[in-house]
């Protein structure tokens, strides 16, 4: 009897929701960096095991938006948690839950969700803070289970799964049994890029570059990507390109690796750097880099 479902991954910012969706699907689907609001899009992860299809959903982490992107990123959250099967709030073992877990979970009272409450980062924790947290959320929500993890060592994961595997529902399949994403290739790459500019740049002006794949063909058994990364100031794109191209050529070089590895092919990979000021304020411009609206309310 094949069974599957689409549950949502939520909770604030660095949590470990990507961490936590590239240990569920076995592979680095999600981009990770030790700064927050590395997601930006709500990233879908497909992982078929026996019988089932587990369709997760990566999501933004819920913050209070200084930008028209923070607040696509926002709204993208509480789109992920319309009609889903079930969600899993991840957060940190700190017995103090704060406003945005508070939020998450008033959404997911309104919403009757089946919730699954994960501890994340317990390699970093001891059992007497872990026990704080149980305690201190079981008395603000019923959880269907509370699972303490540590995604990043890929502890507790697999007890997780069989959590989230009794809110799946009879059905047929919606993705073929060896799929990983149904991302186009296009924003996976993007991503891959967006990953390396984060893990190479300080500050703020991570946050302020975005991605376009402008090029992407196979040609003889080489994947050509062109792509160009937007910034918002000049002196942000003097920074990414570094002293006579060093930087760019060490993001370039880093992403193609990865671009190699996720596709199974090899990369010609040509990136360049152009200014668009304002960009995460601006409506167009963040519709044509693909930062759509998304639904909030049934």
């Amino acid at each position: 009897m094949k069974k599957t479902g689409f549950v949502a991954i939520v909770g604030r910012p660095n949590a470990g929701k990507s961490t936590l969706l590239n240990a569920l699907i076995g592979e680095k689907l999600a981009i990770v960096s030790n700064k927050p609001q590395t997601t930006r899009n709500r990233i879908t992860g497909i992982l078929t095991r026996g019988e089932t299809q587990y369709v997760f959903m990566d999501t933004p982490g819920m913050h209070v938006p200084k930008t028209r992107l923070g607040s696509r990123m926002v709204d993208s959250v509480k789109s992920a948690m319309i009609g889903v099967d079930a969600v899993i709030l991840v957060v940190e073992p700190v017995a103090r839950p704060g406003e945005t877990e508070k939020e998450l979970i008033d959404r997911i009272r309104k919403a009757d969700l089946p919730a699954v409450l994960a501890i994340n980062k317990i390699d970093r924790s001891d059992p007497a803070s872990i026990g704080d947290t149980i305690k201190a959320y079981s008395e603000i929500y019923d959880f269907d289970a509370v699972v303490p993890i540590s995604a990043l060592k890929n502890k507790g994961v697999d007890e997780l799964l069989s959590e989230v595997d009794e809110f799946m529902a009879e059905g047929e399949w919606l993705f073929p049994d060896d799929a990983l994403t149904d991302q186009p290739e296009k924003v996976v790459a993007s991503e891959i890029i967006r990953e390396k500019l984060l893990r190479s740049l300080d500050e703020e002006i991570p946050h302020g570059t975005a991605v376009v794949i402008e090029e992407f063909r196979e040609e003889r058994g080489i994947l050509k990507i062109r792509a160009e990364i937007y910034c918002e100031k000049d002196s942000h794109k003097g920074i990414i390109i570094g002293k006579g191209g060093a930087l760019l050529k060490r993001i370039g070089t880093r992403a193609r690796e990865d671009m190699e590895r996720f596709f199974g092919l090899k990369v010609y990979l040509d990136l360049w750097v152009k200014v668009k000021k304002n960009w995460r304020n601006s409506e167009a411009l963040l519709n044509s880099l693909g930062f759509t609206k998304e639904e909030t309310e049934r």
